[in-house]
């Protein structure tokens, strides 16, 4: 096939078209990867804050907290957890919250920051009777 005389530039002009709309959605899906990052991230520190409220002696959220701080790439300013006795003090339940930011060029000024949450209870380990 030959190319008529005027469509030379026709393809270039379309791919000038189409080009935006390809980026903007190429950058959607970076911060929707870096969203389920985050939610991954926060499960993780989720289980580990829960962990540390089931053996912990004293303190309890607290010792969540820490944890949580601690067991991630997570910004410790954003992130925050509690701990809730249930089932008549024998499982500590934990909760963490997390605001994930959407701060990728475009995309962060047309959506929103996200929250990020979850949720883990785990059984006590330690009932205080070892405190000196």
């Amino acid at each position: 096939m030959t190319a008529r005389r005027g469509d030379q530039g026709q393809s270039t002009v379309e791919f000038a078209l189409v080009l935006p709309l390809v980026v903007l959605v190429v950058l959607f899906i970076v911060q929707a990867g870096f969203v389920v990052r985050d939610q991954l991230l926060v499960s993780h520190a989720a289980r580990e804050a829960a962990r540390a409220a089931a053996v912990s002696d004293s303190d309890r959220s607290g010792a969540a907290l820490a944890a949580a701080r601690q067991a991630g790439e997570l910004s410790t300013e954003r992130l925050s957890a509690s701990a809730v006795m249930v089932d008549g003090d024998a499982t500590v339940r934990v909760v963490i919250s997390y605001r994930s930011t959407t701060d990728i060029a475009i995309i962060g000024s047309l959506v929103p920051d996200i929250d990020l949450q979850a949720t883990v209870q785990m059984r006590v380990e330690s009932d205080g009777k070892h405190r000196p």
